[in-house]
């Protein structure tokens, strides 16, 4: 939420593997293996062997261990057995895809089948409990873990600092809630040599990825052992949250660091989940301004009509322009001045706040009627669910929806905030992962039933708006055009430093507050976990880049952290994502030509590609300093060197850009800009 606001055997084709370092990083990169009579597999005792693309997964029934035979020979420890035993499994009955058996001690019940080249493998809860499963990272030969915080990550098993605890830095020791702190719903590993040069894991290099559609009530664990991450996922099987089942899917890989997405992107478009930003400007043309626009929300002269024809006048053609919920919103003029110059205007509102309306000190927190606090999320216990900053409750987004047919409180909500001819909206947690089960009367409702009906309500603003989200999680990806956040690996300490008023800045001015405006340096262990690019990994773009358009944080806004700016404006570039800023009168007067400068590069670059794959990402130096990424099979490409010291004529610190047909590459050093 934003801060400010109260807010084997068988030789099948080796194309079939997930190749993510190569251009097969398409939506069928992952194809379906042995359809025929070998799909069942065999059993030998407690042996279950099913085939895959790539190779053989072989299910030990007894503990749920997991192997894989690959096709060239090699030997994967996929998952060890079962943390804390299952108990003496039940009978074995074979099916037409697999096999089926139980653990009554622990009562579940377990499907294993092959399914599109994955092994996918299913538990039901007879009962509530959980269960610690599977168990990763455990082969000698695993060299990277791959997480999907904010845009992505690619970790050296084996490094210090990620071995370090939480307090460091670090991850061992520390748990995620895969439905809530991930950016997508899964993790990855790379077998073979450290480095990776050519990003495919080295030569004849290998990898898994483990996917979770069924993220709600399953969490990530991740362990220092011997020096070397592990993780380990665990699933809470709770009737009452609806989280009886569980599904774990597996596939082999080439060892990229993106592969674990390439195969989520391939998942989703094979189970109707991946959404086109294509599609997206057809059925709303005004989508299309996302293409080349940077983002920037707008304090005081800056939201103005004058503000607006500053920004045109430096050359800047495409822009977002976001402005937040007080008392001073950008009017008719500007909106009209914005929509001449080209531009997106939209505001911040909140459908997840409720503050009782004669004392709220937010107007997206006061609601008609009794709103607050009939639709106040309840706990078991019967108390609210406190909202924003400790003020006010969580609303209930079935509460709003049972009574929005009759009530139509959001749609009163929205009419009024783009009565000014917003074409735009920003609708703040909507589409994050912090969902609520709720035990209010009348309108009780678990996590799952929460995210329906959030993307409901998207769902209708999306058809006459351009609308984005904060931190959008994969699942709302066909009902977004935009989203602010995903693009960070926020380390947690960056909340603790934002609440620092004196270090981080405060809420005054009120039209340039110094939370947004203040120069800050981030500390060297947050600077290293969200912005040193040796392990930056575009996991996010490579499973979501053509269905919206990703990018920071608004309260991370470009000149918030100046020591950051090079390597930032170098990864937006690489990802072909866009910049955010915060902008107010002196701002664009003092950063305006810099803004223009970059915007002007990456403009066309997103123009070209912003509706495309990712295709395919790699490292083109052993120390990861000099980074490619190719959009739609070759219609964008781009080389990124984040060193000092030039490789093959890229100089330290500047990007080169290749479009389809150009002669020469195109090339930016952003320190040179630097206003």
């Amino acid at each position: 939420m934003k801060p400010h606001l109260p807010t084997a055997t068988g030789r099948r084709p080796r194309t079939t593997r997930v190749l993510a370092a190569s251009l097969a990083l398409t939506a069928t990169a992952l194809t379906v293996a042995g359809c025929d009579s070998a799909a069942a597999g065999t059993l030998e005792g407690s042996r279950l062997s099913l085939p895959v693309s790539g190779g053989t997964a072989v299910v030990d029934t007894a503990s749920l261990a997991v192997n894989a035979h690959t096709e060239d020979g090699r030997q994967l420890v996929l998952s060890a057995p079962a943390g804390g035993g299952l108990g003496k499994p039940g009978p074995v009955t074979r099916t037409a895809d697999g096999a089926r058996w139980s653990y009554p001690g622990k009562g579940l019940k377990v499907t294993a089948s092959s399914e599109r080249g994955r092994l996918r493998i299913r538990l039901r809860g007879e009962r509530d409990g959980s269960v610690n499963w599977p168990v990763t990272g455990t082969d000698r030969s695993a060299s990277a873990l791959q997480v999907p915080r904010g845009e992505g990550l690619d970790i050296p098993v084996k490094d210090a600092f990620w071995n370090a605890g939480p307090e460091k830095g670090g991850l061992a020791g520390s748990t995620v809630d895969m439905g809530e702190a991930l950016s997508l719903p899964l993790w990855g590993y790379s077998m073979g040599g450290t480095g990776r040069k050519g990003g495919a894991g080295g030569k004849g290099g290998s990898g898994v990825s483990y996917l979770t559609p069924t993220d709600l009530g399953t969490s990530l664990q991740f362990a220092s052992t011997g020096g070397r991450l592990r993780t380990t996922a665990r699933h809470s099987f709770d009737a009452g949250a609806g989280t009886r089942d569980y599904e774990v899917s597996f596939a082999l890989t080439d060892g990229n660091p993106v592969a674990s997405a390439a195969d989520y992107r391939s998942y989703l478009s094979q189970h109707g989940q991946l959404g086109s930003l294509r599609k997206k400007i057809e059925q709303n043309p005004a989508n299309g301004k996302l293409l080349g626009a940077f983002h920037a929300y707008v304090w005081g002269d800056a939201r103005t009509a004058a503000g607006v024809d500053k920004l045109k006048k430096l050359g800047v053609d495409r822009m977002w322009l976001g402005y937040d919920a007080g008392p001073d919103p950008m009017n008719a003029q500007a909106v009209r001045a914005a929509e001449k110059a080209g531009y997106l205007v939209g505001p911040y509102d909140t459908f997840a706040n409720g503050q009782d309306p004669k004392t709220a000190d937010s107007p997206t927190s006061a609601w008609p009627g009794r709103v607050y606090p009939d639709f106040c999320v309840r706990k078991a216990d019967g108390t609210p669910e406190t909202g924003f900053g400790n003020r006010g409750c969580y609303l209930s987004s079935r509460a709003f929806e049972k009574a929005e047919p009759a009530k139509h409180y959001l749609a009163d909500r929205t009419r009024t905030m783009v009565a000014n001819g917003a074409d735009s909206y920003f609708l703040d947690v909507d589409a994050t992962g912090e969902l609520f089960r709720d035990h209010g009367k009348g309108h009780e409702m678990t996590k799952a039933e929460d995210r329906t009906n959030r993307l409901a309500r998207m769902q209708r603003l999306s058809k006459n708006l351009v609308l984005g989200s904060e931190s959008a999680q994969a699942w709302a990806n066909k009902v977004l055009a935009y989203n602010h956040g995903s693009g960070t690996p926020v380390d947690d300490g960056l909340w603790k430093l934002e609440k620092d008023r004196k270090a981080w800045g405060g809420y005054y001015p009120e039209k340039a507050p110094t939370i947004f405006f203040k120069p800050v340096q981030l500390p060297g262990r947050m600077a290293t976990a969200m912005y040193d690019p040796k392990y930056r990994a575009p996991l996010y773009e490579t499973a979501l880049h053509g269905s919206l358009v990703n990018a920071e944080r608004w309260e991370l806004s470009y000149e918030k952290l100046p020591a950051r700016k090079t390597t930032r404006a170098l990864l937006a570039m690489l990802y072909n994502t866009p910049l955010n800023y915060v902008l107010d009168g002196p701002t664009i007067d003092r950063h305006g030509p810099e803004l223009a400068a970059l915007q002007k590069y990456f403009s066309p670059l997103h123009r070209a590609a912003g509706t495309e794959q990712m295709t395919s990402f790699r490292w083109l130096t052993g120390d990861r300093t000099v980074q490619r990424t190719v959009f739609g099979n070759g219609k964008l490409t781009v080389t990124a060197n984040f060193g000092s010291k030039a490789v093959d004529g890229l100089p330290g610190g500047c990007v080169d850009a290749e479009l389809s047909g150009d002669k020469q590459p195109r090339r930016l050093c952003p320190a040179q800009l630097n206003g």
